[in-house]
């Protein structure tokens, strides 16, 4: 185990981006549109670098899936702060298990002391991967993660649950997937990402990590935006509003 933080990413349209389907319904319009570390994952990427600065790891590596645009995203990352970043090229979208087996390459790759991720991408909404890469790699787990403490060779994670708060104590290696309230990334600067093009960047490739099975197991028959929200009624009493109710036959 090497004294490193693996960062999975995710390349995904910008949360402020109006989503618009294609008129044949065959996906979504990416041509244009901004693109952006998923908003799960970029927290992740600044956990792990609060955890470098505490000096209780020695360097944080990124790393993402996609095609060769991806690196502007990596780049992102690397002007956070990451040390270095891994570009796993692949041309067509991989499901949550492929991503896994491949995250499951790199951490035997490099060894990390702990792998973050976001706990789910804003563009599918699977939330599957880091648990899915806990299994394969036969590590403990602790998801939806609002804080992360570190001690040795023990992490202590904070995790969201419908109850409210729970605290679990994990043997590292282990897989922690992150929650909104974990942390507010930092602002890149201008001079970070001018440094960020000069950190390594390497590209490899499924097949190359031992991933020879990409294909998809699901096929997506079409897209659909969701149905319009009907018009809202007004009322000036409990009782109009009882009478509107049971005349669209709710009550």
């Amino acid at each position: 185990m090497s004294n490193s933080i693996l960062v999975p990413i995710k390349r995904v349209i910008d949360y402020s981006v109006h989503v618009r389907v294609k008129p044949d319904g065959s996906g979504v319009v990416t041509d244009g549109v901004k693109m952006s570390i998923n908003p799960f994952d970029e927290i992740a990427v600044e956990e792990a670098l609060r955890i470098r600065e505490r000096g209780l790891a020695g360097e944080v590596i990124v790393a993402s899936i996609g095609p060769a645009d991806v690196q502007q995203q990596l780049r992102t990352a690397l002007a956070m702060g990451a040390d270095r970043a891994v570009l796993v090229q692949a041309a067509q979208p991989l499901e949550p298990l492929t991503v896994a087996r491949v995250l499951l390459a790199l951490a035997q790759r490099h060894q990390p002391q702990l792998v973050i991720l976001g706990k789910q991408a804003i563009d599918d909404d699977n939330g599957q991967t880091g648990q899915m890469l806990a299994a394969l790699w036969d590590r403990p787990q602790a998801t939806f993660a609002s804080k992360v403490e570190l001690e040795g060779t023990r992490a202590r994670v904070t995790r969201e649950v419908d109850a409210g708060l729970e605290t679990l104590e994990v043997d590292l290696p282990a897989v922690i997937t992150t929650d909104l309230r974990l942390n507010q990334p930092r602002y890149v600067r201008l001079p970070e990402i001018t440094k960020a093009r000069k950190k390594p960047l390497d590209t490899v490739t499924p097949e190359e990590l031992g991933v020879t099975d990409v294909a998809s197991a699901a096929r997506v028959l079409r897209y659909e935006p969701p149905p319009q929200r009907a018009r809202g009624v007004r009322v000036n009493s409990a009782a109009e509003l009882l009478d509107a109710l049971e005349q669209r036959g709710v009550l």
